[in-house]
């Protein structure tokens, strides 16, 4: 689909050179001489940019753009100011311009913030359009997702969910692995008797077995009283086993007796105890190289992992974060509070090192410090902000080394690159870039070029 550009300029020369330009790349355009004739337009057209001149007959630019405003329509309009004029330009941004330029200005440059626009304003409307479904198709259980790799595992939780079978997930940290526990258990049959969670990496060897088995009175200094163990307490429900990977090769031998007979006995105990659980487990380990270094039981793991399943990475999940940021939106009661496509665009480019539950902690963190109605690019932490530039080192496969590097040397390769590429068209040079020419110029003088 063709996007369409109203360019409302008073000078005719300036309204066909804009034209020829924009319809050369496949825009179509109209055109309007005057303030009134701009507004007629758009009540006809609906655009999908404006391009507006400040100085035009009553009513002028600025007027023509608090209309558009008032009236509700949030297209992206970008306002031609003349040079040098920031204090009109700042009053502009404020009245709801999406971009200004001075003149005289490159032609690339407008086909630039043009380009930034339409992408700034597709973004704005995807966003709202998943505030809206967030409660529909993808979720499950809590689990919010629409990247294919994510609802091939939502698919799978589905099916095996029935089935009492063992399973295994592995996923990093901050992927939800929990939480696809408890959908495993909340859509199986058992999901009216108790859902048991033990991690085993947060607790010492000698208090994970007495958690999982329980003990008796007198089992050790201490136990003044009985205990039922984790399994116990789990009967006839599931029991999710966090972190597998770190439990002990003494404790490993007594679970893997409960996972083959399903029977046990507390810690200083006799009686045995027979359940029937449903174990999940999780690991964000290598299980494999575990086994071959000795220290996770081969045996066990064959035990473990009758249904595996694999949850990406958020940074492999990048359509699932506008869908997520919502989400978060709405379960921290954000009301009417909304999230700027600049924000948004950088929290799509971030790693999210820490995945699902770093991107959650950040929406309840803005939620609370942030004043204003709609979140903006200075409301992110300063590592969000940092992780989206227009050439990211994931995409150009570059890895930081272990002693650091000369960031002034890395830009001054990636400007040269942008140069070569372009045949020493700056204008070019500055499109590959995401720059505008000016930017690029004011750079290249910097770095000596």
């Amino acid at each position: 689909m063709n996007h369409r550009v109203l360019i409302a300029d008073d000078e005719k020369n300036m309204r066909w050179v804009l034209a020829q330009a924009l319809e050369g790349e496949g825009f179509e355009v109209a055109q309007a001489a005057d303030g009134k004739e701009a507004l007629a337009v758009v009540g006809e057209l609906a655009p999908d940019v404006l391009v507006l001149d400040h100085k035009m007959p009553a009513p002028d630019g600025m007027e023509v753009l608090r209309r558009i405003r008032a009236d509700g329509h949030s297209f992206p309009i970008i306002m031609l100011t003349a040079h040098g004029n920031v204090a009109l330009a700042v009053e502009a941004m404020k009245a709801g311009a999406t971009e200004y330029l001075t003149k005289p200005f490159d032609l690339e440059e407008l086909k630039i913030a043009i380009d930034k626009a339409i992408r700034m304003s597709n973004l704005a409307a995807e966003v709202e359009r998943l505030r809206e479904e967030v409660d529909k198709d993808y979720d499950v259980q809590g689990i919010v997702a629409a990247e294919p790799k994510m609802l091939e595992v939502l698919d799978s939780v589905r099916r095996v969910a029935p089935a009492s079978a063992t399973v295994l997930i592995y996923g990093e940290s901050g992927t939800g692995k929990e939480l696809v526990a408890r959908a495993l258990h909340a859509l199986s049959e058992r999901h009216d008797a108790a859902f048991v969670s033990v991690s085993a990496g947060a607790l010492p060897e000698t208090l994970l077995e007495s958690e999982l088995f329980g003990y008796e009175k007198g089992a050790f200094t201490g136990a003044v009283n009985a205990k039922p163990g984790r399994f116990e307490l789990a009967n006839g429900g599931t029991l999710f086993l966090d972190e597998v990977g770190d439990i002990s090769p003494a404790t490993q031998v007594k679970l893997l007796r409960v996972l083959q007979e399903r029977r046990f006995e507390r810690l200083g105990g006799t009686r045995t105890i027979e359940v029937d659980v449903r174990v999940v487990a999780a690991t964000n380990a290598d299980l494999q190289q575990l086994i071959a270094d000795g220290e996770f039981r081969e045996d066990l793991f064959y035990r473990l992992n009758v249904v595996p399943l694999y949850l990406p990475p958020l940074r492999q999940r990048t359509a699932d974060v506008p869908l997520l940021v919502a989400h978060f939106l709405e379960k921290y009661n954000a009301g009417d509070r909304t999230i700027s496509s600049e924000a948004m665009e950088a929290m799509v480019t971030y790693q999210w090192p820490g995945n699902v539950r770093e991107l959650e902690n950040t929406i309840e963190r803005i939620l609370i410090l942030a004043s204003g109605e709609e979140i903006t690019l200075a409301d992110l932490p300063a590592e969000v902000r940092r992780g989206a530039p227009s050439c990211q080192i994931a995409k150009t496969g570059m890895v930081l080394p272990e002693d650091g590097c000369d960031l002034e040397e890395v830009e001054l390769d990636l400007v040269r690159q942008a140069i070569d590429r372009s045949g020493g068209n700056v204008p070019k040079a500055a499109k590959l870039l995401g720059l505008t020419a000016k930017t690029l110029e004011a750079r290249m003088a910097r770095l000596g070029l």
